[in-house]
């Protein structure tokens, strides 16, 4: 049974299979990488500035005549051009900055992390620059400027991992550039699917990084039904092998965005040490924590994660809690500390247990799924 999906058609590809956007490890090697194997290679441009976004398009476009894609987010303050609202917080983030920053440095001291200077960490947190007014990451004006350059640039895809595209979505299909939305509630696809959107992502709570509160299997089906007579439906969250792949497609997805299994390959853009993490890994070593990002995500279990509920201290939100867990992601990365900085991964680990090409792992989810819905088809 050949993996063949309307996905297909609309992408330009040859097997509906989307590397999810993941930043830090959806680079330009690896987005190229699952394009060439006849999937869709979508880059992790969620940290990128607009100078480094536009050069990883063009390394992209070096590496592969094949479809690509680009993942940014799009928080709702972007399109209502207010002030980003990040969460609730007991009071000002700022006030709370001198406390949070003592409890990072009292952690890096029981560790014996290493010191780093502020540029490290900030990086290491994801943000790509600092301004007077703090963290630039999450800025209308930061977004704002990464879409000029999609546009500008006139990627295949542009896939928005957080909020909606709607702003854009006129001159996006100016340029032939398909339209997808990753969202992880029913509500979140009938807002896009207004928008004009081209397909939807449905990324369930089993997914590595920031996800959803339902879970994989809920909700597919769920999303499928409100919405995938108007779109295609592509499902996500915890697929790491080819059953996975042919699981959401039968429950109504049109194919699947897969991250986890992409991050133990040679090409993933994270660590050696964080992609050994990954295959050392099972299925009850993940956990869903605001440590690192100020926002639930969900990453192999660490010493990080673990000592805020030890210490029943809640993170920051979005974008202030980078500025506290930066220092110890750099500092863990520059020590080589699976224990301390592993890294996010979804709950399929268990199932990864060697690092090896893209093109190997991409070819093993097309034959898995293929066999499996071969499989199914005998049952009457």
């Amino acid at each position: 049974m050949a993996l063949k999906s309307r996905i297909c058609e609309m992408l330009g590809i040859r097997y509906p299979i989307l590397l999810a956007g993941m930043g830090g490890a959806s680079v330009p090697a690896l987005a190229a990488a699952v394009s060439n194997a006849g999937g869709l290679g979508v880059l992790g441009a969620a940290a990128c500035s607009p100078d480094q976004l536009r050069d990883w398009i063009r390394q992209t476009r070096e590496l592969t005549d094949k479809p690509f894609g680009v993942d940014t987010l799009l928080p709702a303050s972007v399109r209502r051009g207010s002030a980003p609202q990040s969460g609730a917080a007991p009071q000002n983030p700022m006030d709370l900055m001198g406390e949070y920053q003592q409890f990072t440095r009292d952690f890096m001291d029981r560790e014996e992390l290493p010191e780093v200077d502020a540029a490290a960490a900030m990086r290491a947190a994801g943000a790509p620059e600092m301004g007077k007014g703090g963290p630039q990451l999450f800025s209308k004006e930061f977004f704002e400027a990464q879409m000029e350059v999609v546009i500008e640039e006139k990627v295949p895809v542009y896939a928005a991992g957080l909020g909606n595209p709607e702003p854009w979505m006129d001159r996006l299909h100016a340029n032939g550039t398909k339209v997808m939305a990753v969202i992880g509630k029913v509500k979140h696809a009938e807002q896009v699917v207004g928008s004009g959107i081209d397909m939807i992502v449905a990324q369930g709570h089993d997914g590595g990084g920031h996800n959803s509160p339902i879970g994989t299997i809920s909700l597919i089906p769920q999303v499928v039904d409100a919405v995938g007579d108007r779109v295609p439906v592509l499902g996500a969250g915890g697929i790491s092998d080819g059953r996975g792949v042919a699981a959401a497609m039968m429950l109504g997805a049109e194919g699947a965005w897969v991250g986890t299994a992409f991050l133990a390959t040679e090409e993933a853009g994270i660590e050696r040490f964080q992609k050994e993490a990954i295959t050392e890994s099972g299925d009850a070593d993940t956990v869903v924590s605001r440590s690192l990002t100020g926002k639930p995500a969900r990453m192999i279990r660490n010493k990080w994660a673990d000592a805020w509920v030890q210490a029943g201290k809640e993170p920051l939100p979005m974008p202030y809690q980078s500025m506290i867990s930066g220092p110890v992601m750099a500092s863990g990365i520059r020590a080589e500390r699976k224990d301390v900085i592993p890294g996010f991964a979804g709950q399929g680990i268990g199932l990864i247990d060697s690092i090896r090409p893209a093109a190997e792992v991409m070819r093993d989810l097309v034959d898995g799924a293929e066999k499996a819905l071969a499989s199914a088809g005998t049952y009457k």
